[in-house]
């Protein structure tokens, strides 16, 4: 069953083949076998997992269930989860169970959908390779010397091996996307405000969105039906009606006209994931999509400037975290300002504290003018590229990341090189635009993901392609051996 389809799924539940109960139980198993392998989950709720299963069950015995109703899913361990431990990954939060569910979560709940458990993450969602993470590193299931990305990596990977046929995660400059290529899978971050924040544990506030990670481009559009949507409690949110995702899939993209970015495939693209995206460029024409290549002249600047911009948002978002209200708090302080400093020196890990204190310092007096208002002024520049490029094309194509996953350790200790991981994907979070990852094949035994990028709103649309991409190529249906 772990080679089936979300719409496979459903339509076995409809039709009896197979409870919700025991399709749960299916996977739980396949978590208690697989997991101490790979370290993709933080916390496995059977128990609560068997219950909402037996709920859904009632559900679709009614007919009047939802598509997703009984489809058991995993949430990254920074969506809150009533009663359930939500860590983001860190010491910090080891002890913290959520009292309310997130938007995200009581939107699948809401569904019938089956919450397996919550997945390991870079802590606070700050990392590219998923090695922050308070729990160890995630490993990744083609090659468990490798990284499986971040800071999703644990939804990611959970995916690729098929324990879960479906998960959140969140994409704050590329966390959806950069492991979901690393991992071969399908991942998408929406439009910014389309799903909402409500109850998402905040890393940097203007970039954060979380989205869906599907084995395909029908399964990511059916989850993102039930997650998006406006949202009161989110001031982010967008407050308009959306559309059904899977109502396009199928249209013909024959005449669509595809931009290539002229500066993502240079210097520092990786000669084999150059060649696979290639021969994903001929098939999308074969199939009668039209190419031309554009620009995005300031993209060279997202990089900096997202580190400027995310670190000094994290920096305020995270300063919450001081032992008085919820989570780790320090033995014995001897007063309230040692309680402050050992709680938020022992709580973080080594990546956290250097995002803090670079972004303290951005937003400190005397150089709040230099850093952040710039770097949001060359934001607004890279924006305007991207309202550019879409007066000539309706969609762009791109690498997702320069090379395919790394070995765990390689990047450890270069910080910038890691940075540079998410090259191809911070520009989307930056002017708030949807994107996705999409498997195209391998290089050197190992997955590469294909990069759709599309306007404001028009996930239909690079979900139209790479489901239409994905009707040409099997590279989605490829699994790791040893998880077959």
């Amino acid at each position: 069953m772990h080679t089936k389809t979300l719409a496979e799924l459903s339509s076995g539940l409809r039709q009896r083949e197979y409870s919700s109960v025991e399709l749960t139980q299916y996977f739980l198993d396949r978590i208690a076998k697989y997991d101490n392998k790979l370290n993709s989950f933080i916390t496995v709720t059977n128990d609560t997992a068997l219950a909402e299963a037996k709920a859904a069950d009632k559900r679709l015995a009614t007919g009047e269930a939802d598509i997703l109703t009984g489809i058991p899913l995993a949430h990254k361990d920074l969506f809150c989860t009533h009663g359930v431990r939500t860590s983001c990954g860190s010491k910090m939060l080891d002890n913290f169970i959520a009292p309310y569910d997130a938007t995200v979560v009581a939107k699948c709940k809401a569904a019938g959908m089956v919450m397996l458990g919550k997945t390991n993450m870079d802590e606070f969602a700050m990392g590219s390779s998923n090695e922050t993470s308070f729990y160890g590193p995630v490993k990744n299931p083609w090659d468990m010397n490798t990284v499986p990305g971040g800071s999703s990596g644990g939804s990611v990977a959970a995916v690729a091996a098929n324990l879960v046929p479906i998960a959140t995660g969140t994409d704050t400059g590329g966390s959806i996307r950069q492991p979901s290529a690393l991992c071969g899978v399908t991942g998408l971050k929406p439009t910014y405000g389309a799903v909402s924040r409500y109850g998402m544990i905040a890393f940097a506030s203007s970039l954060d969105q979380g989205g869906p990670i599907t084995h395909n481009a029908e399964d990511a559009a059916l989850l993102l039906n039930v997650i998006s949507g406006y949202d009161k409690r989110d001031s982010t949110s967008i407050q308009q009606e959306l559309p059904d995702y899977t109502a396009d899939l199928n249209n013909n993209i024959k005449g669509l006209k595809i931009g290539l970015i002229k500066e993502h495939f240079g210097e520092g693209l990786d000669a084999g994931v150059n060649e696979v995206l290639n021969n994903s460029i001929k098939e999308l024409e074969q199939s009668g999509a039209v190419f031309q290549e554009i620009s995005l002249p300031h993209s060279h600047l997202s990089v900096p400037i997202y580190y400027i911009i995310a670190l000094g948002e994290c920096s305020s978002n995270l300063s919450r975290y001081d032992g008085v209200r919820f989570g780790h708090r320090c033995d014995d302080p001897q007063d309230l300002l040692d309680m402050y400093k050992r709680t938020r020196a022992e709580g973080f890990g080594a990546e956290v504290k250097r995002r803090i204190m670079l972004g303290t310092y951005v937003l400190s007096a005397g150089y709040y003018d230099a850093y952040y208002l710039k770097a949001q002024q060359i934001r607004r520049l890279i924006s305007e590229d991207f309202k550019a490029a879409f007066k000539q094309v309706d969609v762009i194509l791109g690498p997702t990341a320069p090379t395919t996953a790394f070995e765990i350790g390689a990047k450890m200790n270069d910080p910038i090189t890691m940075y540079l991981s998410d090259i191809y994907t911070i520009a989307c979070n930056l002017a708030g635009l949807p994107a996705m990852s999409i498997p195209a094949g391998f290089s050197d035994n190992m997955p590469v993901g294909l990069h759709l990028v599309g306007n404001y709103l028009k996930e239909a649309q690079i979900l139209n392609v790479a489901h239409q991409y994905q009707q040409l190529t099997d590279w989605h249906k490829q699994k790791p051996v040893d998880f077959s």
